[in-house]
C-alpha cells in the first residue's frame, strides 16, 4: 500500500508540474506552501527541495515547447546570463538567511507577481 506521505508528494508536484507547463515559471509558487502546509516538510528543506525538483520540470516543458514550436530560444538567450547570476547569488545568500526572512520575501514576490498580472 502507498503511504499518505507519497501521494501528497504526488499531488504537489503533479500541481507543480502543471503550473510550470501552463505558465513556464511559478510551479515553486505553487509547490513550496503544498511542500510546507500539505506534506509537512520544514521550510527551508521546501524551498530547497522546490529548486531541485523545479528543474526537471523546465526540462519536460522545454522538450514540449521545443516539439510544438514555441521554444524561443533566441529571445530568452539574453536573460540566461542574468538569471544564472541571479540564480548563483540566491544560493549563496540562502544559508544565510532565515526561514522566516525567506517567507516574507517569498509572500511580496507572489503579491507583486499577481498584482502586475491583475493590472495588465
Amino acid at each position: 500500500m502507498i503511504k499518505k506521505e507519497y501521494f501528497r508528494y504526488g499531488i504537489s508536484g503533479a500541481a507543480a508540474g502543471i503550473v510550470n507547463g501552463l505558465f513556464g515559471a511559478g510551479g515553486g509558487m505553487v509547490l513550496v506552501p503544498m511542500l510546507i502546509k500539505f506534506c509537512k516538510a520544514e521550510d527551508k528543506k521546501a524551498f530547497s527541495s522546490a529548486i531541485s525538483i523545479i528543474l526537471p520540470l523546465s526540462i519536460v516543458s522545454i522538450v514540449i515547447y521545443y516539439t510544438k514550436g514555441v521554444f524561443p530560444i533566441k529571445d530568452a538567450a539574453p536573460y540566461l546570463i542574468g538569471g544564472l547570476a541571479g540564480g548563483l547569488l540566491g544560493g549563496i545568500l540562502f544559508k544565510k538567511i532565515s526561514a522566516d526572512i525567506l517567507h516574507k520575501v517569498f509572500g511580496i514576490i507572489i503579491l507583486w507577481g499577481g498584482i502586475r498580472l491583475l493590472w495588465n
